[in-house]
């Protein structure tokens, strides 16, 4: 009874094949994410107002760094950025993101939901294109939120909850895609991943990406066996 429970609390979905295009992988993210709506960095609640989706910015101690009007929203941003995939793609140095819109590879690439999560917009905005990396200090520019940004050395230090997932979604990209990482960034998302393994949010995320569009991440469903964290009651 309570597992039955449980699963009438788990939204339904019905596979159509992958979605054709970014736009259409968004509004499947947003219904993913319906039961758990939880920014990815900062870890704040949000709701959907209309077709917007806004952040409870109290619920994480989020303070805006400069732009609140960026922060009072909820964006889906691609873990690995398309300027780093896309840049490995011919079209991309052909005319840019632009010209890739035309390039099914790419389009497949930035349709993936795999490499999507919610993120509050203002740190999606000030993340780019910038790799992952580890920043020295804790300074902290968006409150009680725990990401740093360095600017002039182009990179985003995340929370340690989320950075295996990072790592996974990487590995992921690189497999799918025959994309490139370079060692140094390989050797670190392999600590990432050793470090924070997967937790049974990023498991049912997984299964819920694959019921939609036919296939999940290897790196999340190898590893079943190693959840520690937010077990299902």
């Amino acid at each position: 009874m309570r597992m039955l429970w449980v699963a009438l609390l788990v939204p339904l979905y019905t596979f159509a094949g992958p979605p054709v295009s970014f736009s259409a992988a968004k509004r499947e993210m947003a219904s993913i994410y319906a039961d758990n709506p939880q920014s990815f960095y900062c870890g704040c609640r949000y709701a959907a107002l209309g077709k917007r989706l806004e952040p409870d910015l109290a619920s994480c101690g989020y303070t805006a760094r400069k732009n609140a009007n960026r922060a009072g929203r909820i964006e889906w941003e691609h873990v690995m950025p398309a300027w780093v995939f896309g840049h490995q793609r011919q079209c991309w140095q052909q005319g840019g993101r632009r010209a890739c819109s035309k390039d099914p590879e790419f389009k497949r690439m930035e349709a993936d939901m795999n490499n999507l999560v919610p993120a509050i917009g203002e740190v999606n905005g000030d993340r780019s294109n910038y790799a992952y990396g580890m920043i020295a200090g804790e300074s902290r520019a968006y409150g009680a939120c725990d990401v740093e940004v360095d600017f002039k050395g182009r990179m985003l230090e995340p929370a340690d909850g989320v950075r295996g997932d990072i790592a996974r979604i990487y590995f992921y990209m690189r497999d799918r895609y025959q994309l490139r990482l370079s060692t140094s960034e390989t050797r670190l998302l392999e600590a990432w991943h050793r470090t924070d393994p997967v937790d049974t949010w990023e498991l049912e995320r997984n299964r819920r990406i694959r019921t939609v569009q036919g296939f999940g991440n290897p790196h999340v469903e190898a590893e079943p066996d190693m959840l520690v964290r937010n077990r299902v009651p």
